[in-house]
């Protein structure tokens, strides 16, 4: 697969690696995102610069194997035993005879063997008097966040750069395949944005192959992917787990999640919190509501190949195990559309944003649910896909999305009409637009008032 994307990542971190100080800078993000080959693309490593993988040995071992990379640089270099990291740095800096980036690859596997080690280079960075542009880069998002946002951390506050990296949009499957839109956001729905995980699929003629060899064998190379992840950043795998699996069967508000976990309500807010500070979940509000006073939120899966593990891999691991994957096949193609349909939703809330929909720019969307005054008298609860303001908060947008292969668009707008008048949210004198959200353009006649989205529309927009 080609190098995609990342071409802002790319610029700023090279943009940083061009002024005439030396440079700290600091690349984080999950595990299999790419960073390991955007370094490798912006470093110079066949001229100059020095790329050190970490991996779990002892502190003794690491600079072993980190003085042997320095020596392609600086001949000699590894036939001095140093004893330690301090000794190891000043001495590639008094041998310098030009600027150079030195990386440090899985910094975390560094700390770990050596903890005193950020302080370490605190000390050399404070002197002002490094030859040498430094990166330190690793898969543990908390433990990076920590050691450069953390006050009382020694590397707080001397970045120079901090970059977190992020998933690649969905657009960019059709290239990475090929394949049509439609297929792009099937594809995405099941893998994400990660780019690991699109090279995996590459090697697989069609969708279903790859879902068997790489996610429903238990000899799959995903298959435990997500406990890797969890490892990577969670002190207790097994609850966070836990909350994945009860959240992908659709147990979304705190009460709801805390019964079937056996636990006290308050209990679960720091696990919560941490799971939705590394992007896997993510809390929910209806439109218009304040997030920190809302207690209308809900949870939901963040991460689509963790939403996919905990809904048709995780309850059949048993089945998987005796090899019967004809049957858990059947459970995922009879639920397909649906699970897509909850990406698609998402997605489109994501195009919404700060883009211009029928020639109105408008701000963050998101979900709307609540009770409204049926016309019949009474109560009903309603849902919402999509509900967003413009800029000038003179328009509002409400949508529905729908990922089918054929739909009634003039019922769909129908529904938006009839409970428009009496959404709380809608403000006096606000214009009210409709949009539709399709996985195919309607072959029937709809109105001239509703904008009509399809998955060409949502990737071309991101």
């Amino acid at each position: 697969m080609t190098f995609l994307d990342r071409t802002e990542y790319i610029q700023r971190l090279q943009t940083a690696l061009q002024r005439p100080e030396t440079q700290f800078l600091v690349l984080y993000g999950r595990r299999r995102i790419g960073k390991s080959t955007l370094l490798k693309h912006i470093l110079e490593l066949e001229r100059r610069d020095v790329y050190f993988f970490s991996d779990q040995t002892t502190e003794v071992h690491q600079r072993t194997l980190l003085a042997k990379a320095v020596a392609e640089r600086i001949e000699g270099f590894d036939k001095v035993i140093y004893p330690d990291w301090e000794t190891l740095f000043v001495a590639l800096n008094r041998q310098l005879t030009s600027r150079l980036v030195l990386c440090l690859d899985e910094f975390p596997y560094m700390v770990k063997s050596c903890p005193s080690l950020p302080s370490v280079l605190q000390k050399l960075l404070n002197s002002k008097q490094l030859r040498f542009d430094l990166i330190i880069c690793g898969s543990s998002q908390q433990l990076m966040q920590g050691y450069v946002l953390n006050k009382r951390e020694p590397l707080y506050g001397l970045a120079n750069e901090i970059v977190k990296l992020a998933p690649i949009p969905a657009h960019y499957l059709e290239q990475a395949l090929p394949c049509s839109a439609v297929d792009a956001v099937e594809e995405f729905a099941i893998w994400g944005g990660i780019p690991r995980y699109w090279e995996l699929r590459c090697d697989y003629a069609d969708r279903q192959t790859a879902v068997r060899q790489l996610l429903l064998s238990p000899q799959g190379i995903l298959h435990e992917e997500p406990l890797r992840l969890l490892r990577d950043d969670m002190r207790d795998t097994v609850q966070a787990s836990t909350l994945l699996s009860i959240i992908a069967e659709g147990a979304n508000r705190i009460s709801e999640i805390a019964s079937r976990a056996g636990k006290e309500a308050s209990a679960l807010s720091e696990p919560l919190a941490n799971l939705r500070d590394l992007g896997y979940i993510r809390r929910e509000i209806p439109f218009g509501e304040n997030e920190k006073n809302s207690k209308k939120g809900i949870y939901r899966i963040n991460d689509n190949l963790l939403l996919f593990y905990y809904r048709f891999v995780a309850p059949y691991n048993s089945m998987l195990e005796l090899g019967r994957y004809a049957v858990v096949e059947e459970v995922i193609h009879s639920q397909f559309s649906q699970f897509v349909g909850d990406t698609w939703e998402y997605m489109c809330r994501q195009y919404v944003s700060g883009n211009i929909v029928g020639g109105i720019t408008y701000k963050a969307a998101s979900r709307w649910w609540g009770k409204i005054q049926a016309p019949t008298g009474g109560n009903e609860m309603v849902e919402l896909d999509v509900v967003a303001e413009s800029l000038d908060k003179k328009h509002i947008l409400i949508g529905e999305c729908k990922w089918t292969q054929q739909e009634d668009s003039n019922r769909l707008l129908h529904r938006l009409q009839s409970v428009t008048p009496v959404l709380p949210f809608v403000k006096k004198g606000q214009q009210v637009h409709f949009a539709l959200f399709l996985k195919n353009a309607p072959t029937d006649v709809y109105a001239d008032n509703v904008v009509i989205c399809t998955s060409t529309d949502v990737l071309c927009g991101e």
